[in-house]
């Protein structure tokens, strides 16, 4: 279906017939499950709505729109060879790993992200995640509720073990907008802060390291990086053996920067103590993941940026960047990005 308003799309040939606009959602249930109020769907009420589009279904939905936005979806050099009208893709996230920039940039397709939305809430989770390893909140509540709190004493309390967070350093891999705020929460509980960025600015409010330094002096060490060529599968099995025994790992950044099965292996030897992960390699993750199932490891299933007020954040800024593409002059476009 195409709606009745015409608009002129950047990218069109000068001269070329105007037709109506035919917009696409390719998965839209996590980001608005709760449908809220998005400004894209009321100037448009005749978009195409899908909550979820396996892969392989991309092109063929995808079709003859013009434009598109994807959530978890990945939009490969394919779905850009069988989809010519396409010129537009609007990124539900900051992350933009699920699109083929490279054959985006060869077909002309402007690519727009919505960075740093939801930095306070995932610096949130990964706390939670955090303190859920520390505190151990889940297990005593548990505890509790089973009726087996019955002494002032009891054996079965003292042997859960807890620690205080203030005097132990973090390491912050990955020393972005999430990075930062987390770092932050961290400052505020007394803890010691260093960071890792491949290009510090200088302007870094905490000291910044090389990668050897902050794996080797981190209690606790938090990933924040994007997922990259260089990036995806670096916490492995060599990269563990020069973290500091006994360790803390969390992972709210994507999954594939872990290797799982190492990761499991690490917590198995006590190289790691623990681990509190939102993210997986392969979402959703089951029993077959080795973090999922593991005992010393605290999972969520990448929840990390759902909050209701960080969604309609979300949502507000895809609308504002589409509506700025088309007055022709794009906002948070990725591929001006990393020309630069």
């Amino acid at each position: 279906m195409r709606h009745s308003i015409t608009v002129s799309l950047p990218g069109r040939k000068p001269g070329s017939k105007e037709e109506p606009l035919k917009i696409v959602v390719l998965d839209g249930y996590l980001v608005n499950h709760d449908r809220q109020p998005w400004a894209v769907a009321e100037r448009f009420p005749e978009l195409i709505w899908y909550d979820e589009t396996p892969d392989d279904l991309a092109a063929e939905r995808i079709g003859d729109a013009d434009a598109v936005f994807a959530n978890r979806t990945h939009i490969g050099r394919q779905v850009f060879e069988s989809c010519p009208n396409l010129r537009y893709i609007g990124v539900f996230g900051t992350g933009y790993n699920i699109i083929d920039l490279k054959a985006a940039k060869e077909h002309g397709v402007t690519v727009c992200n919505v960075p740093e939305y939801s930095s306070q809430a995932v610096a949130q989770h990964t706390l939670a995640l955090l303190l859920a390893v520390t505190n151990r909140v889940a297990e005593f509540s548990a505890y509790m509720k089973a009726g087996k709190w019955q002494l002032p004493g009891d054996p079965g309390v003292t042997a859960v073990p807890m620690m205080e967070l203030a005097g132990k350093t973090v390491g912050i891999l990955g020393y972005g907008g999430i990075g930062k705020a987390f770092g932050s929460v961290c400052q505020a509980l007394g803890m010691r802060v260093l960071g890792f960025r491949r290009h510090p600015s200088g302007t870094e409010v905490v000291p910044m390291t090389d990668l050897d330094t902050l794996c080797r002096e981190s209690d606790v060490l938090s990933i924040h990086c994007p997922l990259t060529d260089e990036t995806r599968g670096m916490v492995n099995r060599d990269f563990l053996r020069r973290v500091k025994p006994g360790a803390i790992l969390l992972n709210t950044a994507r999954g594939a920067i872990l290797n799982g099965q190492d990761v499991a292996e690490a917590l198995d030897s006590g190289q790691l103590s623990a681990a509190g992960v939102d993210v997986f390699a392969h979402e959703p993750a089951g029993l077959e993941d080795p973090l999922v199932r593991h005992p010393q490891c605290i999972v969520t299933p990448h929840v990390s940026w759902g909050p209701r007020e960080t969604r309609a954040r979300l949502l507000q800024i895809t609308a504002d960047n589409f509506f700025a593409f088309l007055d022709g002059h794009p906002q948070n476009n990725v591929l001006d990005h990393l020309e630069k």
